[in-house]
């Protein structure tokens, strides 16, 4: 697995994990259920993955739609 995205932001996290999704990239949020040991605080960022192959591809739709890194 490959880290394409780390961020705070649930919304724009699963915005991505979609846009991923209907370019038939599948992705994994990692970190999810972090929130219930943190407190709901959002003080530890999520990570959003690919499969190792589908990384440049991932990279390149993130970069298209302005949402790279």
């Amino acid at each position: 697995m490959k880290v394409v995205v780390v961020s705070n932001n649930l919304v724009r996290l699963s915005f991505l994990e979609a846009l991923l999704a209907d370019a038939g990239v599948p992705a994994v949020l990692l970190d999810a259920h972090v929130s219930a040991v943190e407190g709901s605080i959002g003080a530890i960022p999520r990570r959003l993955a690919v499969a190792a192959g589908h990384e440049a591809r991932a990279l390149s739709i993130l970069a298209e739609a302005g949402e790279a890194g």
